[in-house]
């Protein structure tokens, strides 16, 4: 994560894949981890986010290929759709706000995060925000999936 950090203060371009895998399944996409939300927050300054949705890799590279395995050459003759939305825009000091607001009504357990994060947060907090930004970045990719459906 810290050099992920790196080259976004450097402002480079950095890819994350924030669901974990390729999903395999046509599904709604299954909650976002926080790392990408905690890059986002931990920036400098905010990156730009561009979603990008692909359908069809479930085809080229498939779990249960033979005898429950993937092959071990991505498949050929396979149609992949891949979607780029708009970039995505965060109110940092808006969901900071809402963030501590929200969390003051909630305890989680402490699960060996820092008492107060580099971004000045507690641990309920940080929580809330990064779920903030995780659940607009899955409202955007969703969408964005949906219209893979349409087209």
């Amino acid at each position: 994560m810290n050099e992920a950090l790196e080259r976004l203060s450097d402002g480079a371009w950095l890819h994350t894949f924030p669901e974990g895998k390729v999903s395999q399944e046509d599904s709604p996409i299954r909650r976002l981890k926080w790392g990408t939300a905690s890059l986002i927050v931990r920036a400098p300054v905010t990156p730009i986010v561009l979603p990008i949705v692909h359908h069809g890799l479930e085809e080229v590279m498939p779990e249960n290929f033979f005898v429950g395995r993937r092959p071990p050459f991505p498949l050929w003759n396979k149609k992949i759709k891949i979607v780029v939305g708009e970039p995505i825009e965060f109110d940092l000091p808006k969901l900071r706000q809402e963030a501590v607001s929200t969390s003051r009504n909630l305890s989680f357990p402490r699960v060996g995060w820092p008492s107060t994060s580099p971004c000045g947060l507690d641990e309920a907090a940080q929580r809330c925000l990064f779920t903030a930004v995780s659940e607009q970045i899955w409202a955007v990719m969703e969408r964005l999936r949906d219209s893979l459906k349409h087209s």
